[in-house]
C-alpha cells in the first residue's frame, strides 16, 4: 500500500487522474484553494466510482450539496477536526474494509 499526500488540490487531482485505478481511498479537506473538498471528491468519484472518499473539516457541514453527495455515496465519510489519531485510523480502516467488500460487487453507477 502506498500513501500520497498533497498540499495543492490541483496537483492531487492530476495524480489521481493518472493513477485512478490504484487508489482505494481519498481524504480531502473541505477548504482548499482553487477547488474545495466537495468538488474534488465529486471529480474523484466521476473518475473512479469505486474509490472511497472522506471529507475532513473543522466546520459544521449543513450544505445541501454535501447532504446530496453523502446520500449518493459520493462522499463516504466525514472526519470532524480536530480528529484524534485513533478516530482517523478507525475511519480509514472502515473505508478500506468497505472498499474491499465493494470490489466483490458489480459496479452500479447512481447519478
Amino acid at each position: 500500500m502506498s500513501i500520497f499526500t498533497f498540499t495543492e488540490p490541483t496537483i492531487a487531482l492530476e495524480h489521481f487522474k493518472m493513477n485512478r485505478s490504484f487508489y482505494a481511498l481519498v481524504i480531502s479537506d473541505l477548504r482548499m484553494p482553487v477547488i474545495n473538498g466537495i468538488q474534488l471528491l465529486k471529480t474523484v468519484k466521476d473518475l473512479n466510482p469505486r474509490v472511497r472518499t472522506v471529507l475532513m473539516t473543522a466546520f459544521d457541514v449543513e450544505d445541501k450539496l454535501f447532504q446530496e453527495y453523502s446520500k449518493k455515496e459520493i462522499i463516504n465519510g466525514l472526519a470532524q477536526k480536530p480528529i484524534h489519531l485513533g478516530d482517523l485510523l478507525a475511519q480509514v480502516s472502515t473505508q478500506l474494509h468497505d472498499f474491499e467488500l465493494q470490489k466483490q460487487q458489480p459496479l452500479i453507477e447512481i447519478k
